[in-house]
Formats: structure tokens, C-alpha cells, sequence
């Protein structure tokens, strides 16, 4: 699929690269849909959260939690299609079955677990735990879809991407100590409400 993209893969291929017959395949997986969509979405997952696992913790967690995006990245970079078959839905026909969904349930645990210790230093301010692990969340997907366009229609720099994504991370992060704005106003810097908001 990394070289000729989602059309090129096939049960016939996977069983001539492994040297088995596609009965096999067929016996393991169930289907080319079951092969191609959830056990390759599974492995996204499971890199996500074996490689958080593995992040030495120091005392600081905003830190911590800013090196969940060298995962993600890595995930990017080194295994795009990947990442595409489980965030970007390339393919249709994700059933979502219990491994699936076991695996993306740890991923975001492991990042759930580095956002707690955020709440425990109360770094959070108004912003609840599932909130903010969201929001986290959707800034790590944000930088991974900008990461993926490559130069087509780029928004992150060129040849600067890490310190993007850090900087990009820890803004983030200060978020959710600022808390939201003074009812009625807005933060100093901010850009104002327009008048229809």
C-alpha cells in the first residue's frame, strides 16, 4: 500500500509476500476488508500505545505530555498509510471489531494517563480531564493531517516541522491553566468576538 497506494493491495499479495496460500489468509482474517481496514487500523493503534508506554516520565508532565506528539509524528512519518487507514478512514469498511477497538482504547488511555498528571500538578485550571485529553487529542490529529500534506498546500514550515508541532503542543497545554476568558471578554491578545459570536 506505501508503494501503490490502496488499490495495489490484494489477499494474493499478502500471501505471496509472507509465502502462504490466500486460504490461509482468508482462515486468519475472515476477509480482505477484515486483513486490510481493522488489523492494519489495530496496528496504528498499538503503536500509539506501546510507544507512549515507553516514554521515560520525568517531573515534569507538561514535557511529558508534549513528547506524546513525537509519537504521534513518528507514527506520521514513519508509517503513513498507517496513520490514514485508522484516523483518515482512506478505506471504508472498518468494522471497528473488539481488537480494534481494544487497541485505540489503550492508545487513548496512555494519553489519557499523561493528560492526569497535568490535572494532579493542577495545570488544567477550568478544563476537565475528557476535555482536555480531547482537545490534546485533536491538536496531535490537526498536526498529523498539516504533517501529511507534505509541500501541497503546506501550513507547517518547511524543515521545521518538530518545533511546529512543539510549540504548536505546549500553546495547548497553557490553554488549559489560562482557563477560559472573563465572561462577556476575552483574554489580553486575543483576537475579539465578532460581533455575530
Amino acid at each position: 500500500m506505501a508503494e501503490g497506494g490502496p488499490g495495489a493491495f490484494s489477499v494474493r499479495a499478502v500471501a505471496d509476500e509472507v509465502g502462504t496460500s490466500t486460504r490461509a489468509v482468508y482462515s486468519l482474517f475472515g476477509s480482505k476488508e477484515g486483513l486490510l481496514v481493522d488489523a492494519l487500523a489495530q496496528g496504528a493503534f498499538e503503536f500509539l500505545a506501546d510507544n507512549i508506554a515507553e516514554l521515560v516520565e520525568s517531573d515534569d508532565p507538561v514535557a511529558d505530555l508534549v513528547a506524546v506528539g513525537g509519537v504521534f509524528r513518528r507514527l506520521v512519518l514513519e508509517h503513513p498509510v498507517l496513520y490514514r487507514i485508522a484516523f483518515q478512514r482512506i478505506l471504508a469498511g472498518l468494522r471497528a471489531g473488539p481488537e480494534v477497538t481494544a487497541a485505540r482504547e489503550r492508545a487513548f488511555a496512555a494519553l489519557n494517563a499523561k493528560v492526569r498528571r497535568l490535572e494532579r500538578a493542577d495545570l488544567l485550571g477550568d478544563t476537565s480531564l475528557p476535555d482536555a485529553t480531547i482537545a490534546f487529542n485533536a491538536m496531535l490529529e490537526g498536526l498529523a493531517n498539516a504533517e501529511l500534506r507534505g509541500p501541497t498546500l503546506r501550513i507547517l514550515p518547511a524543515d521545521d516541522e518538530e518545533r511546529a508541532w512543539r510549540e504548536a503542543l505546549t500553546t495547548v497545554v497553557a490553554g488549559f491553566a489560562a482557563g477560559p476568558p472573563p465572561e462577556g471578554g476575552n483574554r489580553p491578545g486575543a483576537i475579539p468576538a465578532s460581533p455575530s459570536e
